[in-house]
């Protein structure tokens, strides 16, 4: 099985190379107004398809470029800079009017001969940098951006090994054995590879967001070791209770093993469900991180069991050890795990009372959530993109980095011209325009357009707002001149991905609640418990976006995590950190809730069956919860912008979701309900289906013949 399991990974890994694609970068939505008018502007005003840089020229306080020791060293710069083998074309900024009303800075735009989905040759980039250095011999500070020099990043760095360090040791203790601890960290690394290849291989075919990849390692990742954690640490248990081994790895694979399934199903189709929002870059990241975990899912029921089989006994926890204690009979020192379960059953109300309250002072801030299509704006400081992002928005204002056009089309080249200037004189009552340019009419006299450039940043609310203002005049102007008008730019696009994706997220959380409930409901057979799990995880995501907020966008503790600027985070990071959260909130709640019902099933003590739920799960609730927060943690180091904020949301998410919520709240809600939690009506119960979870039948086949020598022991679901 092991040598089958590997020439099949082996095969995918060797297409998914065989077949590589490129990833894309888009952001935008087809059919979307901006779209539609950028599309109708290329057409009559095309522009190059090849990769170009900006040089942004600074002189010394108290200079200016246009000085003539300083003019004449910036034009003998960007001669030379045009004489760079790979350099198709260099502008003059004196007259593209591309210097600032101080003089001191001048902004150059170097246009290569590589594709625009190509990277410009390292000598090339070198070479025009060499090409600036009269300039800055002459005292011009001299700085390089734009697409071309965009540093890339591999989606797995070595903050990410840290993470995975991270979640070897939190395994290693867990276990009390470096090589079960291994075996989990082996299989998910092996399924993030194979899922990796295969996208690679399906790049060539479909468009795959350059985003994708990194989310769908950081899920793999996560997921992968939790759920193969939940089927060893079954396995562990049985072995320990002297079960031979081919029957515990059978029984772990069917009991631990089920609950993986309808885990890991939980978690892909809420993945998958983001392709509603009619994003492709959205649909490609979750379709993608959905393909990650179902390769997670594959492989710990299939090459796990091989590779439980090969260690054999070996696995058994060794007499003397942590771990060995913790198999043996329920005697002793009481685990934390129950002490704190114990101690919330003491106060229910009051623990209910208080956790409610923290977790709603933890959300808060999430009434002031912003989102918008992140830019050169976001990047470290010590980025040279970043750097000519600020000297552009210091020398010619904040709305110099997201100008926006109005597009005039029209037939008939007599009504192109007037309907451009009646437009041009429409402007000047527009509240928030910087400044706009004359009228641009295309050679095929069909089309016009006007540049604005807006007062304010365009990843603000206020630019937001001034698109919408330009719209509803041009509107009015398009209804009386019959001439098609509309607002485009890369800015205005990136404004209708945001506005599509705010749209999409309330129809999400009503079917990702929708979904909850009935799956739940499912599972344990009960009204109360969906309930109770939904509002948890309701809970749980407010948590994870109020302190988004306080860190992104208020600055709290953003220094030290790593985070360069203030504002808005990506527009896609609420819908997958509900998606993604939502998956892992259900996992936890199977695992810490199935562990109640065996105990309840079996002895119809709903209080006893809270604490023996406790001391059967909290010990793995508890590490694979650290485990899952520190390869998140990880990827918050990447200096993603796009990522950065999702990673930190799902950690501190997880982080509330498994010790406040399910830990804490959960207990003193069951507690409360007593039998009342486990209430289901009977024509409901009828109707519903009885998928076998946590291998029910198997407990009830133990019941029904004692000669098995099978001890409950802690399920293994998430």
């Amino acid at each position: 099985m092991l040598v089958a399991w590997l020439l099949t990974l082996g095969a995918v890994i060797g297409s998914g190379f065989s077949f590589a694609g490129s990833f894309q970068d888009s952001s935008s939505i087809p059919g979307s107004p901006a779209q539609t008018a950028l599309t109708k502007m290329d057409r009559h005003f095309p522009s190059s398809d090849m990769q170009s840089a900006q040089i942004a020229f600074q002189a010394p306080s108290g200079r200016k470029v246009t000085d003539s020791d300083l003019q004449k060293s910036l034009a003998s710069a960007l001669a030379a800079t045009s004489g760079v083998s790979g350099v198709s074309e260099v502008s003059d900024p004196a007259g593209d009017g591309t210097v600032s009303e101080d003089g001191r800075t001048a902004v150059a735009e170097v246009g290569f001969t590589t594709k625009a989905d190509e990277d410009v040759p390292a000598g090339t980039l070198d070479a025009v940098k060499a090409a600036g250095s009269q300039a800055e011999q002459a005292g011009l500070k001299t700085i390089y951006g734009g697409e071309a020099y965009e540093e890339s990043h591999p989606p797995v760095g070595p903050t990410e090994l840290i993470g995975m360090g991270v979640a070897l040791v939190i395994l290693v203790i867990t276990f009390g054995s470096l090589a079960a601890a291994g075996l989990p960290l082996l299989t998910a690394v092996l399924g993030v590879v194979g899922a990796m290849t295969a996208m690679m291989g399906l790049a060539t075919v479909f468009g795959v967001s350059d985003n994708a990849p990194t989310l769908a390692i950081m899920l793999g990742l996560a997921v992968g070791i939790d759920y193969a954690l939940f089927i060893v640490s079954r396995h562990r248990s049985q072995l320990a209770s002297g079960m031979p081994v081919a029957e515990s790895i059978a029984r772990a694979n069917a009991t631990a093993g089920s609950a993986v399934v309808f885990a890991g199903t939980t978690v892909i189709i809420a993945l998958a469900g983001l392709s509603v929002a009619g994003v492709p870059m959205l649909t490609s990241m979750g379709l993608a991180s959905a393909g990650a975990v179902a390769a997670a899912v594959i492989l710990a029921l299939g090459l796990l069991p091989a590779l439980l089989g090969m260690f054999g006994r070996r696995l058994i926890p060794r007499r003397g050890t942590r771990a060995g204690r913790r198999k043996k009979a329920r005697s002793g020192r009481t685990p934390l795990g129950v002490r704190w379960t114990e101690g919330a059953l003491r106060r229910p109300v009051r623990t209910l009372v208080l956790g409610t309250v923290a977790v709603i002072a933890l959300a808060l801030p999430a009434m002031q959530l912003d989102v918008a299509v992140t830019d050169e704006g976001n990047s470290p400081t010590t980025s040279s993109g970043r750097q000519v992002y600020d000297a552009v928005s210091d020398a010619f204002g904040p709305g110099a980095n997201g100008p926006l056009v109005v597009l005039v089309e029209d037939d008939d080249p007599a009504a192109v011209v007037s309907t451009a200037a009646a437009v041009e004189k429409a402007l000047d009552d527009v509240k928030g325009i910087a400044d706009a340019s004359g009228v641009d009419v295309a050679e095929d006299k069909k089309a016009a357009r006007i540049q604005i450039i807006p007062s304010t940043g365009p990843r603000t609310t206020e630019t937001s707002a001034l698109v919408s203002r330009l719209r509803t005049e041009m509107q009015l102007l398009a209804q009386s001149t019959g001439s098609y008008i509309a607002v485009t730019g890369m800015t205005a696009v990136s404004i209708d991905v945001a506005d599509k994706l705010n749209g999409a997220l309330a129809p999400f959380a009503i079917v990702v609640v929708g979904l909850s409930l009935l799956l739940l409901m499912i599972a344990f057979r009960s009204v109360a418990i969906p309930l109770k799990a939904t509002i948890g995880f309701l809970f749980s995501v407010g948590a994870a976006f109020g302190a988004t907020v306080a860190v992104f966008q208020w600055g709290w503790l953003a220094g030290p995590l790593g985070v360069s600027s203030e504002g808005p985070v990506a527009g896609f990071m609420p819908i997958i950190v509900m998606a993604v959260l939502f998956g892992l909130a259900m996992d936890y709640e199977v695992f810490l809730v199935s562990a109640m019902r065996e105990d309840y099933i079996r002895h119809r003590n709903a209080r006893v069956a809270v604490v023996a739920g406790a001391r059967s799960a909290a010990r793995v609730v508890t590490a694979a919860a650290l485990i899952m927060i520190s390869v998140f943690i990880s990827f918050l180091f990447s200096h993603d912008a796009d990522i950065m904020p999702i990673a930190f949301a799902l950690a501190f998410g997880v982080l509330v979701d498994a010790f406040l919520v399910r830990m804490t709240l959960v207990p003193a809600v069951m507690a409360l309900l007593g039998d009342r939690a486990w209430w289901l009506p009977h024509r409901l119960d009828r109707f519903l289906p009885r998928p076998d979870v946590e291998g029910e039948d198997f407990h009830a086949d133990a019941d029904a013949a004692p000669q098995v020598p099978v001890r409950p022991s802690t399920p293994v679901s998430m």
